[in-house]
């Protein structure tokens, strides 16, 4: 049994504890997760559907995936929706009589498409069967923590070969150029997310835009990014020093990397995702610098670059083994810089927390020739 059948075996499974007819998978994340199809179907339709009564299954994709899908999904019963076709009317061509209860995924279907479902199946119940998947998505398996170890093993050979093309007058945008280059030549299959470079007092924005803004002598350098491999994303932050470090500049790093410390010291199976949230917010409150440490320290990390758990200050959830997600505290002053560092960990089948990230955290100040 492959880990696709594996999946959607536990899946039917709730399903029938749970009266649930029919599950409508629309989320691509979640597509992926159950057929090993990973595609980004912009505006056309694309679902999987498993029937339990019925013991069938149907995988609806636009007509121009249907090759693709077949190939990596190895499912029976791969159906092509044209563009000139109205999705619904063709799913109940091949599923004419079904009824009962559809769980949906909640945050994937848009109320456009509820409506159209419950029009054209008239007298159905809807029930959302998201909670469910999160929870088994956030548990990775052993090949899942290794994808996940080669997404990073990438990246963070990109950050290594990208940093000796720093130069003073670089923009942020030559670098990200550099990066997202480098990102192929190593094997991803592409970027996770847009390349984040912010450079000076740019550094605040936590999710800022590079531009043309170029590196000067005792500028931050701040660099998110990550890939995508395998169907498996990396997160990494790194703060840098361009020419020459001040000393504020390194005590407030400091109080930083003393936080994502703290952080990870914290992780652990069955303490509460508060604690996490709460061990690395504490040195930076302790700093006096609070106010600039506005965002949760973490999120889970897999298929999804954003994923389940949230590790924040009021979710009481307890951490079980299997989870993978970030610590990423910082400090973000306006008009001065910020600090971000980030790291990914997984909570192993001891209850342990491991590191996965492993490039180095201490201070390094580039370009001091």
């Amino acid at each position: 049994m492959t880990i696709y059948e594996t999946r959607r075996a536990k899946l039917i499974e709730y399903l029938k504890q749970n009266d649930i007819r029919v599950a409508m998978i629309h989320d691509p994340e979640n597509i992926f997760y159950y057929t090993g199809f990973l595609s980004d179907p912009h505006e056309r339709f694309m679902a999987y559907f498993i029937d339990v009564e019925k013991d069938e299954a149907y995988f609806f994709v636009p007509a121009l995936d249907k090759d693709a899908a077949a190939l990596a999904s190895q499912l029976d019963n791969i159906v092509p929706i044209s563009d000139d076709q109205l999705p619904f009317e063709v799913v109940k061509t091949h599923m004419p009589t079904l009824s009962g209860t559809i769980g949906i995924e909640a945050r994937a279907v848009n109320y456009e498409r509820y409506l159209l479902l419950i029009e054209t199946f008239k007298g159905v119940a809807v029930e959302n069967i998201q909670p469910f998947i999160n929870d088994e998505r956030k548990r990775k398996s052993a090949e899942e923590i290794e994808k996940l170890r080669e997404a990073l093993r990438i990246i963070e050979q990109v950050l290594e070969e990208g940093l000796k093309k720093v130069y003073i007058g670089m923009t942020e945008l030559e670098l990200v150029s550099e990066f997202e280059m480098l990102m192929r030549k190593f094997g991803a299959d592409g970027p996770s997310f847009s390349t984040i470079v912010l450079t000076g007092e740019k550094a605040a924005l936590p999710h800022g835009s590079p531009g043309e803004r170029t590196m000067q002598k005792g500028d931050f350098l701040l660099i998110d990014f990550g890939v995508i491999k395998d169907g498996y994303c990396s997160d990494i932050t790194r703060t840098f020093i361009i020419g020459e470090a001040s000393e504020e500049q390194r005590e407030r790093y400091n109080i930083v990397k003393a936080s994502n410390e703290a952080g990870i010291k914290a992780v652990r199976a069955n303490a509460p995702l508060k604690s996490f949230d709460s061990a690395a917010r504490q040195v930076i409150a302790d700093a006096g610098y609070n106010e600039y440490f506005n965002n949760r320290v973490g999120h889970g990390l897999g298929i999804g670059l954003h994923e389940e758990p949230s590790v924040h200050g009021n979710n009481e959830e307890i951490a079980q083994s299997g989870y993978v997600f970030t610590i990423e505290p910082g400090i973000y002053i306006p008009e001065w810089g910020g600090i971000r560092i980030e790291d990914t960990v997984y909570i192993n089948e001891n209850g342990e927390c491991e590191v996965l990230s492993s490039f180095p955290t201490e201070l390094t100040v580039l370009c001091q020739s």
